[in-house]
């Protein structure tokens, strides 16, 4: 955003302190407008012909919009995938403390990305890690949806749940 003499325009619409229109005036004129007010030219809408430009206080214009977008990143969620991992021979308690885990992270909002291992010849029952995250998805359907469903990529298996708070 241009301000005073970095504007290169010939003539400008002019806008008031109070936001009255003035209408089209050579630059010059807008300039010395804005020094009799003790304030800025700010060129509004550049790309307007002839551009627009206000008269205003462009530090405090410049902190504004600042403050603007700071509140707008504060109010917005990022949502986390967090990963766990386990393998196709987990214990019932192992599993049921993956469980905890995976509970607090849904209903925080977060993505949970579920990896299962395959080492040396568990490979061979793939059937076994298939039925443990079935399993996970039967346990978590009240709280979260499949994002994407198990697919087996090399050794391992991998899942995503979202949660039902981000579906909706």
């Amino acid at each position: 955003m241009r301000a005073n003499e970095e504007i290169t325009a010939a003539e400008v619409r002019l806008v008031g302190v109070n936001g009255e229109a003035v209408g089209v005036v050579r630059l010059s004129e807008a300039l010395e407008a804005a020094r009799a007010a003790n304030l800025d030219l700010v060129e509004v809408s550049p790309k307007a012909e002839p551009p627009v430009c206000k008269i205003m206080d462009h530090g405090k214009y410049r902190y504004e919009q600042q403050k603007k977008k700071n509140e707008a990143k504060k109010k917005q969620k990022t949502i986390e995938i967090k990963e766990i991992q386990i393998r196709p021979a987990i214990d019932k308690h192992d599993l049921e403390v993956k469980m905890k885990a995976v509970n607090r992270f849904l209903k925080s909002g977060d993505k949970v990305k579920f990896t299962m291992r395959f080492r040396g010849r568990e490979i061979s029952h793939q059937t076994l890690g298939l039925d443990v995250l079935n399993k996970i998805i039967e346990m978590t359907a009240d709280m979260a949806k499949v994002e994407s469903p198990p697919k087996l990529e090399g050794k391992q298996y991998s899942m995503t749940l979202a949660s039902l708070k981000l579906a909706n």
